[in-house]
């Protein structure tokens, strides 16, 4: 019966989406304060009711209750309490009930905390996030719903959940990567709103900046979690793989990054309006296209959630309709969209304009890389594989020119910079860049051109931007006057481009000096990697809740000094008899050390592969002081005043 209840509960949560989106939008039209006003009641009966059913299939995996088919193919008896929680997403079904829960969470949000928004324009955001909402219902209700019984002989036990999504990183890993896909929606409700009441000036992206700023920081979060969880789960020494699914997540965000630079612009000088909404518009198409990849079966990947036509077929649908429809709005309304000031050539607008269509480029490379063979096997043109290759040739070019120009923006003025005072500013720290970019290959013993330049745009990127911090605590005179004068926002933004140079050094470091050995080891007989010693001192079987292991016990030393006990594992799980290799790690600040057991030899013998990685936490780092940096923009204090937002102060221009 209890289950009934959640089935019930999602029914009247797509009735209170299809309200929210009618009843808004019709009182803005009618000009009707009670039924504009009743958005903000909706969007709080939207969210309790999805809150229900989430807390009901909770409750079903609690109690192990395997008449829910989802909870049967997704839960076991002898699971951890903490994997039966996180399993609720760990699946198709589950994973789309918590997209709506976010979705939900964020309608909610936007309800409650943008207040000082114009009733009218409020009433329209909360319409346009009401129709996603409706069309993300109907998708769980007709095709995808969690809570469809097995009756009336219900399974004794479960089928198990994935044994590579029983890992603490599925508990953290889909929330914060559903908050970024899905916050999205928020900057696209913003921009159709805009475009709905014509009245496209500077305070929509006021609006909106903050919101945008929040779902790329949860969405930086989410992209680092996920490759920190390839890195040590799939036991390969890999941190990114090029997945198609990875990418599905990774072009939202490329295309999120030139949204929130472009939406700066936009409040700040009010140029690049139609170019903003456009932005917009993709982020969400993009999460919306991830979305159709991931569940719709086209993809093979440990990603995948579901191999259903018919899904497919639904998010293809609603997918055409939200960007036709979107565009075909953008079209009849850009005649009105009119942009301020002119701007010189060499300007602060420029160089962001540059990052943006070079941040574009890079995406359609990602989106040609994943979609080619699709496209190829629906057209009956061959089986294609696209790999790190074409990526990585076609990628990091244009992601150096971004790091060349980020180091530059900063420096520029708005509307028109001196060429002669920019190059002097920026000389200093260019030639530290390349003196560091010769100095750290050969101090890391393998000096390679490829390394120089790598550290070069790794430095100029952090140097130029501490360079530019320095500058902002003086005064005219170059006298110290201190930091408290700086915005929140632009510490975010020094916070965020340090943490930029800190990946890209992290990225490019780890590629070129990380070492791998694949070794025998016998029990007692020493071996040496990279200048360490491991010795395996015993082979030992250990059980967990749901299987038993193969564990070696590995003493690393060096120098006669032991460092570390090292317990790798081999799995394997009752349930589904898979078998799963759990890795050792002997972290560091500037190197990993990474153990894991490949194949059985003899009883007294394991195959190793012993990795040791260098800089590779520095990429997660970068990635953590992104996240932060957004945060810290999002909370600067001139977004919590109630404005009209018509136009920025001198002081925030």
């Amino acid at each position: 019966m209890i289950p009934e209840l959640g089935h019930f509960a999602l029914i009247l949560s797509l009735a209170l989406s299809a309200a929210l989106f009618v009843v808004p939008l019709w009182g803005a039209y009618r000009l009707s304060q009670p039924l504009m006003l009743a958005g903000r009641s909706l969007a709080a009966g939207q969210l309790l009711m999805v809150t229900v059913a989430f807390v009901i299939l909770g409750w079903a995996f609690l109690h192990d209750d395997f008449s829910v088919s989802y909870v049967a193919n997704h839960s076991n008896s002898l699971m951890p309490v903490y994997y039966k929680l996180s399993a609720i997403w760990g699946g198709h079904e589950g994973s789309l009930l918590l997209w709506i829960l976010m979705l939900s969470g964020w309608t909610f949000a936007i309800a409650i905390f943008s207040r000082s928004l114009p009733l009218d324009m409020q009433a329209r955001v909360l319409a346009v996030m009401g129709f996603v909402a409706t069309g993300f219902l109907m998708f769980i209700l007709f095709t995808s719903n969690p809570f469809d019984r097995i009756l009336p002989l219900s399974p004794q036990e479960g089928a198990d959940l994935n044994p590579l999504l029983q890992d603490p990183g599925l508990i953290f890993h889909p929330p914060l990567l559903y908050m970024g896909y899905v916050g999205f929606s928020s900057v696209f409700a913003f921009a159709i709103a805009a475009l709905l009441t014509g009245k496209l000036d500077t305070a929509w992206a006021r609006w909106s900046r903050p919101w945008a700023t929040v779902a790329w920081a949860f969405l930086t979060l989410g992209l680092a979690l996920g490759s920190w969880w390839a890195y040590y789960e799939l036991g390969w020494g890999g941190w990114w793989f090029w997945d198609p699914v990875e990418n599905a997540a990774f072009m939202p965000w490329l295309v999120g990054t030139a949204l929130i630079h472009s939406l700066a612009v936009t409040e700040k000088r009010g140029l690049f309006k139609s170019w903003t909404i456009l932005l917009a518009i993709f982020a969400f198409s993009l999460s919306l296209l991830g979305t159709f990849l991931v569940r719709s079966g086209v993809l093979t990947s440990v990603h995948a959630f579901a191999n259903d036509p018919d899904r497919g077929l639904f998010i293809l649908v609603f997918l055409a309709v939200v960007v036709g429809a979107s565009l075909l709005l953008f079209a009849l309304r850009a005649p009105v969209i009119k942009n301020a000031p002119s701007f010189n050539l060499l300007s602060r607008e420029t160089l962001l304009l540059a990052n943006n269509i070079l941040l574009m480029i890079a995406m359609i490379t990602v989106l040609f890389g994943t979609l080619f063979p699709l496209v190829a096997d629906a057209l009956k043109l061959g089986k294609y594989s696209v790999g790190a290759p074409y990526f990585n040739l076609t990628f990091i070019p244009f992601m150096t020119i971004i790091c060349l120009l980020m180091g530059i923006a900063p420096e520029s003025r708005w509307k028109r910079t001196n060429g002669s005072p920019l190059a002097k500013v920026v000389s200093g720290p260019a030639v530290l860049s390349l003196a560091l970019g010769i100095a750290v290959p050969i101090l890391l013993g393998d000096f390679a051109f490829s390394m120089v330049l790598a550290v070069f745009i790794g430095s100029w990127v952090g140097l130029t931007t501490l360079w530019d911090l320095w500058r902002k605590s003086q005064n005219s005179q170059g006298r110290w006057v201190g930091l408290r004068k700086l915005s929140l926002s632009y510490w975010g933004m020094i916070i965020a481009h340090c943490g930029i140079a800190v990946s890209v050094l992290g990225v490019c470091l780890n590629s070129h000096y990380a070492d791998m050995d694949k070794v025998r080891m016998d029990v007692g007989q020493p071996v040496t990697v990279a200048g360490y010693q491991f010795t395996l001192e015993k082979l030992e079987q250990v059980r967990g809740p749901n299987y038993m292991a193969d564990q070696a016990v590995v003493v690393m030393s060096k120098d006669d000094r032991v460092l570390r006990v090292l317990k790798p594992q081999k799995r394997r799980y009752f349930a589904s008899g898979q078998i799963m290799t759990e890795v050792a790690l002997d972290p560091g600040f500037t190197r990993d050390v990474y153990v894991a057991m490949g194949d059985k030899i003899n009883a007294q013998s394991w195959a190793m592969r012993i990795h040791y990685m260098r800089f590779v936490r520095w990429i997660w780092l970068g990635a953590l002081m992104m996240a932060l940096g957004g945060m810290f923009a999002v909370i600067d204090k001139r977004y919590r005043k109630r404005k009209s937002a018509a136009s920025p102060t001198p002081q925030e221009a």
